[in-house]
């Protein structure tokens, strides 16, 4: 039974944006699970879950990462230490960083895999990120801003 709520539980998590345990007990109990708020908090200790920025800008449960594959805080602690403005012209964002920064905040976006950006081009102080539009440009610019 252990086992299958477990299953349930890494379901639940990726495929919505779960904040809290209480709410993923509710999402539990609508499953057939009986579950009290004290087993949601062993279940989610043992599955070592832990919570990352959701696309809403929600924090949320997430499934422990891969060996070598790192964890969405830290790109967002990345570009948040990095990235002094944001803004854009046309169909290209424009983001300005610290000095010696925006290689590493470009790979960080890169990795974000953004589907607004077409590409990226980074020198010292500054990133380009192609877009396909002015609005997607628009989008990319808002995104960014509530990432930091």
């Amino acid at each position: 039974m252990k086992q299958k709520r477990h299953a349930t539980i890494l379901e639940l998590i990726k495929d919505r944006e779960v904040a809290t345990q209480e709410e993923l007990a509710l999402l539990l109990k609508k499953e057939g699970f009986d579950v009290t708020q004290a087993t949601v908090s062993r279940d989610i200790k043992e599955l070592k879950l832990t919570k990352a920025l959701g696309e809403s800008g929600i924090y949320k449960y997430v499934q422990p990462q891969a060996p070598g594959e790192e964890h969405p805080s830290k790109h967002l602690l990345i570009l948040s230490r990095a990235v002094i403005s944001v803004d854009f012209a046309q169909n290209l964002a424009v983001i300005k960083t610290h000095s010696g920064m925006a290689q590493a905040a470009a790979a960080v976006l890169d990795a974000l895999s953004l589907q607004e950006i077409v590409g990226t081009l980074a020198g010292d102080d500054t990133i380009f990120c192609v877009t396909r539009s002015e609005e997607a440009a628009l989008q990319l610019t808002g995104r960014i801003k509530a990432l930091l």
